[in-house]
């Protein structure tokens, strides 16, 4: 899963406490869904959080993982066919921001779903939730659903919501924010969150230049001077991204005041 983006404030989520019983949030979610599940089973596995569960294999952890899958796949048919002209860059930038976890928890929390997960107690006491629960839960269902009624009903319900987020992409909320994105690929696949070093900066003080570069788990990768420090490290983000392959050469920096960063 990708991780988050800072347009949306996703560290934690306020929670309202559970007033329904357990076959009356079932009846909730399926009509949130637009789906009747053939097998409770694997609904009340998707809504089930490791802290509640009798062990690892009966939580949700194994079917987020597949979700995770069919959405990626899911969107990436859709942006493939919706955008014929993007390079394969740019067609990865755009779905590394509609998978994000950010993403993901702002339409489950959208549809109300964090309202039915299954949590432990600890958790269930707690005023806020981690933002990831939902995002997780999210992509349980959509693993749920492909299990149960197969790839066409998952992109239904997969599209129904996250078309308003490709749009959202394409009116420009998000597009070409080199830090965000690097930090959801370096979250996703490096394990490791990345941090900017100042080098150096030029110039009297009505007219700086600074240098900049990005650190990786200790690697540190090509540096790049902005009119700011805030540009040059959005530049020395898209240096890294094109570095670790996850850009096109011929990608144009953004103004990184443009972007709100």
């Amino acid at each position: 899963m990708a991780g988050e983006s800072p347009s949306r404030p996703v560290g934690i989520l306020r929670r309202s406490p559970r007033t329904l019983s357990h076959s009356d949030s079932f009846e909730a979610v399926q009509t949130i869904l637009e789906y009747r599940f053939r097998d409770s089973g694997l609904l009340e596995s998707a809504l089930t959080h490791a802290s509640v569960a009798s062990h690892r294999l009966a939580s949700n952890e194994r079917l987020e993982f597949l979700g995770d899958a069919i959405l990626g796949l899911v969107i990436c048919e859709e942006l493939y066919a919706r955008f014929p002209k993007f390079l394969e860059g740019e067609l990865t930038r755009f779905k590394s921001v509609v998978v994000s976890r950010e993403t993901c928890g702002h339409v489950a929390e959208r549809l109300g779903l964090v309202e039915h997960l299954n949590l432990g107690k600890g958790i269930m006491e707690s005023p806020s939730l981690p933002a990831s629960l939902a995002a997780c839960a999210y992509e349980a269902i959509v693993g749920a659903m492909y299990l149960d009624g197969g790839l066409e009903e998952a992109r239904r319900f997969i599209l129904a919501h996250m078309n308003e987020e490709i749009d959202r992409v394409m009116a420009g909320e998000h597009q070409l924010n080199y830090k965000s994105l690097l930090q959801q690929h370096a979250q996703h696949d490096i394990g490791a969150t990345p941090s900017y070093e100042l080098l150096d900066e030029k110039g009297p003080d009505h007219a700086k230049a600074f240098e900049v570069a990005v650190v990786i788990r200790g690697r540190r990768y090509p540096s790049t001077w902005g009119p700011n420090k805030k540009a040059a490290e959005q530049r020395a983000a898209m240096e890294a991204l094109r570095v670790l392959g996850r850009l096109e050469e011929d990608t144009t920096p953004v103004d990184q005041e443009q972007n709100g960063e």
